[in-house]
């Protein structure tokens, strides 16, 4: 029988094992039993699942329920019906305290009942606990201390802390904090509502806070923050991001070590629509002689102060129909003293008129370590993160910053002159005034904005030193350089980055422009000193830029079109005005064969011509190879000028121009020496026949003249290597021939003048230069163009005797043309026939 009941009991206990193995995780029982009169309240209910999952259930009693409340008095046991009950519910523990009733409970608070007994759900413990009006509750957090965060943010460890409080019968939230910051006590009016969130997973036993008194309070609430040393806290006001409670008072105390500075900024605030009063903040600075200093919302807040201080929040009486918001969100910076907070800097704009000066960060990558603030101050008192400065008057700012190289400033100064009478040539120096230049902050951009008057003045820009044009070939190295924009609204053109030491002499200008000074490294002030630039008003052209280029005799010299990664404007015109010293050939050389513009309307030139010589090379940039490498004895012109290009096919070029010394062939020599030499013997020879005929017409006696009137007294005139003229041959037909050009007698109005088309293809440039640029055949008249009508500048065309139309180069035939060329292309009244 022994063995027998041994045999049972091993097959029981099995049976019970493989039960218990097959039972759901959640299945197993849970106790709950609330004392009598304790005042706690046990709630466990459906959550909010994040993913649909199957149904689960309470098992009380074999009843299934979806939720269960456990008074005090009350002993529950229960089960659940699936194995991960804390993905379906959540438990909730609320104790309601009546301070008004019997004695405060004071002293560390407890997590009844404790979490071991508890179902692993994630739970939240709740207090309630209710004073007078007048009355203040103080709760005090253990270390580590509160941290409050945003709406939409949450807790690494996920145990929050959520604190309310009353107005009447309206709940206040106070914020929601996290563990490890800086708030060590929240005293609120009229109770409080506390509620720790605990995940199910988390073992902690203990709340973390105490109740530490009750006394009389007259603001919503107070919040501490203590400092032990360096670090930052954000902090928001009540109910934040909805509206601050309507006429109330908030109050934050910051305790700060005496050797720390403190820094307040407003990272976000909103004003709500005041009746009466007026919604502001209020400091109690420790020393301060005019304790509160009140500011309002807008300004810039207070900065390096030492010690312990005050800041409150007042709300206004609120308009009924339309009460606004108000609602602050702002930061507490905490760090020691720097070297420079002591040092007092003026920056004089009293002289000034339209200049403003910003200090603010430099663009840096964000770090989550704890990065000491950089501040300005004004009058040593109002901080921020960036400050400008207006014209008008003296300010005196200091700098509370651990490294001053995270900040910069940039400056903008507006020069506007537009009296066309007073203005033409009046010049002005582009420098950095000597007092911004003193201040420990890297100078960052110093702009002028540069304003004429519409079709009436241009300007040009002549530096000190001649400036390299950047390039991706050729970059600029120096410390600093000038950018240079048009400054017309709706116009996108950018001439480019141009530093010191390169062939540039000169950049003109058509229109408004915007010049940046603009720098890279701190060693700048030693080269700028060597470096100007100065600004005249010119009387007005209609190129949109023209730049006087120098060679240099050692090196390449790289140009290109304005806006280069965009391409050149529609119907935009740009000269190269390039001089060639007389002992030196100059080479030009483009970067590529063809340019790949596309025209929607109109047509894209580019002209080379030599100035001395007048001889001139056009080339349709949308048709034409680019030419290959040319040479140029004289100084020439490098002119292009685009049409209305097709979107994705725009018009960008890149050449250079070296030079070198003009050398002359030995057989040009040995040639030259020799038919010198036969032409002096020949002079010789003549002379001497010369002599010897005149002695003998001496001895002869005086001769009778006879008059003789068959005899022709004209000399005979040298017969014509080829007797065609010019309207025989073929010199004057196009080996391009525009439609306008063939049919432009149809173009002609009632008054004979021709009707110009709205759409150009060339703007003709009208500067005040000594030698101007070329201009390409007009659309409708191969006339020449007009000339310059400017004050002191000569005409753009040679003397009526050395006049060439313009035309446009073709294969040759055989035969070289001859004839009247001062005769303009369609002066004559007969049509032109299209060229086959």
């Amino acid at each position: 029988m022994a063995g027998l009941d041994f045999g049972v009991t091993i097959a029981l206990l099995w049976v019970l094992l493989l039960g218990a193995a097959r039972l759901p995780h959640g299945a197993e029982a849970a106790e709950i039993a609330l004392p009598q009169g304790c005042g706690i309240i046990v709630l466990i209910k459906l959550g909010t699942p994040t993913l649909p999952v199957k149904p689960c259930y309470i098992v009380i009693s074999k009843r299934h329920v979806t939720m269960l409340s456990i008074k005090p008095g009350e002993r529950v046991v229960f089960t659940f019906s699936c194995e991960s009950p804390e993905n379906h519910f959540v438990i909730e523990i609320q104790k309601n305290i009546d301070c008004m009733a019997g004695p405060c409970p004071f002293g560390e608070v407890q997590l009844q009942p404790s979490t071991s007994v508890l179902p692993a759900l994630n739970r939240t413990f709740i207090w309630d606990v209710k004073t007078r009006k007048s009355i203040g509750l103080e709760l005090q957090f253990s270390i580590p201390r509160l941290r409050q965060i945003g709406p939409g943010e949450s807790c690494p460890d996920g145990v929050t802390h959520s604190i309310s409080g009353r107005i009447d019968a309206t709940v206040v939230r106070i914020g929601t904090f996290c563990s490890n910051g800086t708030v060590s006590r929240i005293k609120v009016q009229e109770g409080v509502k506390m509620a720790l969130h605990l995940p199910w997973f988390h073992s902690r036993n203990v709340s973390g806070f105490s109740i530490a008194n009750h006394s009389s309070i007259k603001r919503l609430c107070i919040i501490e923050s203590v400092f032990e040393g360096e670090g930052s806290a954000t902090l928001m006001s009540a109910n934040y991001p909805e509206g601050f409670p309507e006429d109330e008072l908030m109050t934050w105390q910051f305790v700060v070590p005496a050797h720390l500075r403190a820094s307040v900024s407003f990272l976000n605030f909103n004003v709500s629509n005041c009746e009466k009063k007026e919604e502001q903040v209020e400091y109690y600075i420790p020393g301060s002689t005019t304790n509160p200093e009140v500011f309002r919302l807008e300004d810039k807040q207070p900065g390096n102060m030492a010690g312990n201080f005050n800041l409150s929040l007042q709300g206004c009486d609120q308009d009924a129909q339309n009460p606004g918001i108000l609602r602050l969100q702002f930061q507490v910076l905490v760090q020691h003293p720097q070297n420079e907070s002591n040092k007092t800097y003026v920056v004089d704009l009293s002289n000034e008129r339209a200049m403003s000066l910003t200090i603010e960060p430099r663009p840096v990558k964000q770090s989550r370590k704890f990065v000491p603030g950089c501040f300005v101050c004004l009058e040593s008192r109002t901080c921020s993160t960036n400050l400008t400065l207006t014209p008008g008057s003296k300010h005196k700012i200091t700098f509370l910053c651990d490294d001053l190289t995270r900040l910069w400033m940039n400056v903008e100064k507006t020069i506007s002159c537009m009296d066309h009478r007073y203005c033409h040539r009046k010049s002005y120096p582009l420098w950095v005034p000597s007092n911004i230049l003193q201040l420990p902050v890297q100078l960052h951009d110093f702009s002028w904005k540069l304003l004429v008057p519409k079709d009436r003045l241009s300007l040009a820009l002549v530096p000190a030193q001649k400036l390299q044009q950047h390039t991706h070939e050729r970059g600029c190295s120096t410390s600093f350089s000038y950018l240079v924009a048009s400054a017309v609204p709706g116009q996108d053109l950018y001439f480019g980055s141009f530093c010191p030491g390169g062939s540039i002499e000169q950049i003109q200008v058509k229109q408004n422009i915007s010049v940046t000074f603009r720098t890279f490294t701190p060693t700048f002030q030693k080269e700028i000193s060597q470096q100007g630039l100065n600004v005249s008003y010119i009387p007005y052209f209609k190129e949109e830029g023209i730049f006087t280029v120098t060679p240099d005799t050692k090196s390449k010299v790289y140009l290109r079109t304005p806006n280069w990664d965009r391409g050149l404007p529609s119907l935009t015109s740009v000269s190269w005005n390039i001089s060639v010293p007389s002992d030196q050939v100059a080479c030009l050389t483009f970067v590529k064969e063809r340019t790949g513009v596309v025209c929607q309307t109109g047509r894209a030139f580019m002209i080379i011509q030599e100035q001395r010589a007048r001889a001139e090379e056009i080339f349709t940039l949308e048709e034409d190879v680019l030419p290959k490498p040319s040479f140029h004895q004289h100084s020439f012109w490098v002119n292009i000028s685009n049409c209305s290009p097709v979107s994705g096919k725009q018009l960008d070029l890149l050449f250079w121009v070296t030079l070198a010394p003009r050398t002359m062939d030995l057989t040009v020599i040995i040639i030259a020496v020799v038919a010198g030499g036969a032409l002096l013997l020949f002079g010789l020879g003549l002379i001497i026949c010369f002599v010897k005929k005149k002695k003998k017409k001496i001895n002869k006696g005086p001769a009778v003249g006879i008059y003789n009137g068959n005899i022709n007294t004209q000399l005979p005139k040298q017969l014509k290597k080829f007797q065609k003229g010019r309207k025989d041959n073929d010199s004057h037909v196009y080996a391009v021939i525009d439609d306008t050009m063939v049919y432009g007698h149809l173009l002609q109005g009632s008054n004979g003048s021709f009707l110009q088309p709205e759409v150009d293809t060339y703007r003709p440039f009208q500067g005040p230069m000594g030698d101007c640029p070329p201009s390409p055949p007009h659309i409708c008249s191969r006339a020449p163009t007009a000339k310059l009508t400017t004050d002191e500048s000569p005409p753009c065309f040679p003397p009526e005797s050395e006049n060439e139309p313009y035309t446009f180069s073709h294969p040759s035939n055989g035969d070289v043309p001859s004839g009247n060329t001062d005769i303009p292309l369609l002066d004559t009244q007969e049509p032109v026939e299209p060229a086959e």
